[in-house]
């Protein structure tokens, strides 16, 4: 059985969190860290862009900034995500061993499957993605939530998960979320660029193509639990045994050098 680390954080800002992601690959890549499972909480709601999108073609700041939400890079790829009342995780671990034999494409599909057994747990069946479906268009094309990637998961036709992923020096950092609950309204503002007048038409067109945990649940489910219940079904399924911990002194000397440089810095954010 290997030997994992467990790290739960209590909210940090969004500049701390993907800090401190990348700190931690680098404690792993180096063979400093075994591997690590991070679950973590965002103060305040943080809109996170993928690395390759630009700021003010795929997001509204001065929505953002009118309802508090703080905006990042990801060192990853992807789609622009709020993430607000939700659980976050982030798997960092080496490439090409025994959990994670094969390339970018199977880690994901390892993944997916813990996750969809935690949903399950929670009476929430899902399918996983095949191949990326199609955007909203509009204003939301950048959305993370507007579409599925391979191996994320669906439910009637609405996108359960995100994530995305970075390899580096034979390790890889996956990162991603489970909403637990949506306020549509506010996730139209985020990512309608075309102005008040289209928001209304955004929310129904998002009703259609995004989940969250607790829509299709009697009684809600609290973010508590949910991380709970992921950490159990990562070490049952992928036969791990967590030590719980924090980061080091030198993980987080490392995090706070690199909120400071890049990740609180609005050079690294808004760069086209």
């Amino acid at each position: 059985m290997s030997e994992w680390r467990l790290i739960r954080n209590d909210p940090m800002s969004g500049a701390l969190n993907m800090a401190l992601d990348e700190a931690l690959m680098e404690s792993v890549s180096g063979g400093i860290s075994p591997p690590v499972l991070r679950l973590y909480r965002w103060s305040p709601a943080t809109v996170t862009l993928g690395r390759f999108q630009t700021a003010e073609r795929h997001v509204s700041l001065e929505a953002c900034a009118g309802m508090g939400f703080d905006v990042v890079r990801r060192c990853t790829g992807g789609r622009s995500v709020l993430h607000d009342g939700e659980v976050t995780y982030a798997v960092l671990s080496p490439e090409r061993s025994d959990l994670f034999p094969g390339g970018i494409l199977e880690n994901y599909r390892v993944i997916a499957l813990v996750l969809q057994e935690t949903l399950r747990f929670f009476g929430v069946d899902t399918e996983l993605a095949r191949e990326r479906g199609g955007g909203m268009g509009g204003g939301v094309e950048g959305a993370c939530f507007s579409a599925p990637s391979f191996a994320e998961l669906v439910r009637d036709g609405c996108k359960m998960t995100g994530s995305a992923q970075r390899r580096q020096d034979g390790c890889f950092l996956q990162h991603g979320s489970i909403p637990i609950e949506t306020d549509l309204q506010a996730l139209a503002r985020v990512f309608c660029t075309g102005g008040e007048a289209a928001v209304a038409e955004t929310v129904d067109r998002l009703h259609k193509r995004v989940g969250w945990l607790n829509r299709w649940r009697c009684s809600p489910a609290t973010v508590d639990e949910v991380e709970r219940r992921l950490a159990e079904d990562f070490a049952r399924l992928l036969g791990v045994f967590f030590l719980e911990g924090s980061p080091t002194e030198d993980e987080w000397e490392r995090a706070r050098v690199l909120e400071k440089e890049k990740y609180g810095n609005s050079a690294w954010t808004l760069q086209v």
